[in-house]
Parts: structure tokens; C-alpha cells; sequence
């Protein structure tokens, strides 16, 4: 509980906590800047941002999805985490080096910060926060008016609550990590010289 003297506006990290709390129901931790415990509301489900911004133009429903930095989250039900490796294997990626991983139970994420209508209303009249451009975003927020978990992708074909199944979202996270390391890895064109060689 945060305590401040009457009138008082709470901080932006704060109110941030707050909000996500009060809002969503997700566990906080830490102040500057405020993480999201996984394991107990969702997972995470993380890829280089340039594979899951591909990934995004094919896989048009997820869950939220977050990016911060060079990386991309894609938030999966609870549990979730513990199935990444099995389905690897099962989608025959298991022993190909990709620069996918899952954060589960234990695991704690930045909080981005919300997309729009900030500061929440119980902030209001606060200063607006600024974020650093660094900052976690949200791409696909959730939506606080609805609830969360049917949303987020599960074990199972067919999924629910209009996300895709786990099996398709890992199987479409594995080919565009595949593909950027395959593309990092590419020699660049050569020049033609003068004299046609």
C-alpha cells in the first residue's frame, strides 16, 4: 500500500504500480522502474523485436505484446513457459539455435508503459510521465475494460477469446527468429567494380 500525505499525488512509477494492480489484478514490484511478476496472471514469451515485429504482420490476433529495446514480449497464459521447450521439439525446432526464450514463475518483466490514457485516472491532475525512449511500450495493450486471460494464448489447437493457440504463436515466434538469424548471418551483396567483374 502506498502511503502519501493528503492531497498528494502519487509518482508516476507509483501510479504506474497502481495501475496495473487496481486495473488488471497483475502483481508489481519495485518502484524505478516498476516490473510485472510473470508465473501468476501470464508468462512471457521473448524474441529479438525485429522477428516479432515480423511476426506480428503474421499473426494479426495475440495476446498483449510489449516491446522494449531490441526485445518483443509476448504475454501467454500462465504456465505457458513451461511448455516452450516441448513445443520446440515437438515443431522440430528443438535443436536449431534460436534467440527465443519464455519467463515464467519467478520471473519478472519492465512494466511498459501504458499506451494511452496516462496518467490513470487515479493519477489525474499528476504530471503526465515521460518515457525514456528506451522505455517498454505496449504495441497490443491490454484492455483493462475486458478481462485479461482469455486473450492470452494457451496450450491446445484452436485457442480462445479471439488469440491464437500457443502451438501456432510458438511455431510462428520459431520461423521469424529463424529467419533474423539467418539474415544477420548473410554476407552483404558485393559491389559490381567498374569493367563489369
Amino acid at each position: 500500500m502506498i502511503l502519501r500525505a493528503h492531497g498528494a499525488r502519487p509518482s508516476a512509477p507509483a501510479a504506474r504500480s497502481l495501475w496495473y494492480e487496481r486495473e488488471l489484478g497483475w502483481p508489481t514490484a519495485g518502484s524505478d522502474p516498476v516490473e510485472l511478476l510473470t508465473g501468476v496472471a501470464f508468462d512471457v514469451i521473448e524474441l529479438p523485436a525485429v522477428a516479432g515485429f515480423a511476426m506480428l504482420r503474421r499473426v494479426p490476433r495475440t495476446g498483449p505484446v510489449a516491446v522494449e529495446g531490441a526485445w518483443m514480449r509476448f504475454l501467454v497464459a500462465p504456465g505457458s513457459s513451461d511448455e516452450l521447450p516441448g513445443l520446440l521439439d515437438w515443431l522440430e525446432w528443438g535443436g536449431v539455435a534460436l534467440d527465443l526464450g519464455a519467463i515464467g514463475a519467478g520471473g519478472r518483466i519492465t512494466a511498459p508503459c501504458p499506451a494511452r490514457s496516462w496518467p490513470p485516472p487515479l493519477a489525474a491532475g499528476a504530471p503526465g510521465e515521460r518515457c525514456p525512449q528506451e522505455a517498454a511500450v505496449w504495441l497490443r495493450p491490454p484492455d483493462p475494460k475486458g478481462e485479461v486471460e482469455p486473450t492470452l494464448p494457451r496450450a491446445g489447437f484452436g485457442g480462445d477469446g479471439g488469440a491464437p493457440d500457443l502451438v501456432r504463436l510458438v511455431g510462428a515466434a520459431a520461423t521469424e527468429c529463424h529467419r533474423a538469424r539467418l539474415s544477420r548471418a548473410r554476407p552483404l551483396p558485393r559491389q559490381r567494380r567498374a569493367g563489369g567483374s
